[in-house]
């Protein structure tokens, strides 16, 4: 089970010279088509940076690679896993091809939210503990909480 994001089309500038997406275009179609949409969900991205000078930074990253994706190919990003503590999200998605279903590559994050003024970390405002609260509650039934990597470094207390 898992949450869909968005989807997305692969496209030539992508492709490398093996005839299949460079690595580095899985990480930013999970970034772009995955992260910037939680963001916006919890109102911590674009906007938030510029008129609360507060937004996150990712500070680890786990990625697979599990299946190759060529030119033109579909996929899907998906929420699998989300959880917070006063200063932290972890989250874990998935990019599958939309047409072939296959899954093609996973990602694990650990992000700060940071004061982008002191680029010091900060603890979420209730607005946004509550957002998020309410997202996990909502959606837990489709998470998958195993094989995750940083789950040790939320500190729920």
């Amino acid at each position: 089970m898992s949450v869909y994001l968005s989807s997305q089309k692969i496209i030539k500038d992508w492709i490398d010279y093996n005839d299949h997406m460079n690595v580095s275009y899985y990480l930013l179609i999970f970034d772009k088509y995955g992260a910037d949409i939680l963001n916006s969900i919890f109102k911590m991205g674009e906007h938030s940076a510029k008129t609360t000078g507060k937004s996150t930074m990712i500070v680890e990253s786990n990625i697979t690679y599990n299946q190759e994706l060529k030119l033109n190919d579909e996929v899907d990003v998906n929420l699998v896993y989300f959880d917070h503590d006063k200063k932290r999200l972890q989250y874990k998605m998935e990019m599958n091809h939309k047409e072939k279903k296959f899954l093609a590559s996973t990602i694990e994050v650990l992000a700060l939210y940071v004061d982008l003024k002191s680029r010091k970390v900060s603890e979420f405002e209730d607005e946004k503990v509550n957002i998020m609260d309410n997202y996990i509650k909502e959606h837990s039934s489709k998470f998958d909480n195993k094989d995750l990597k940083f789950s040790s470094k939320l500190k729920k207390n």
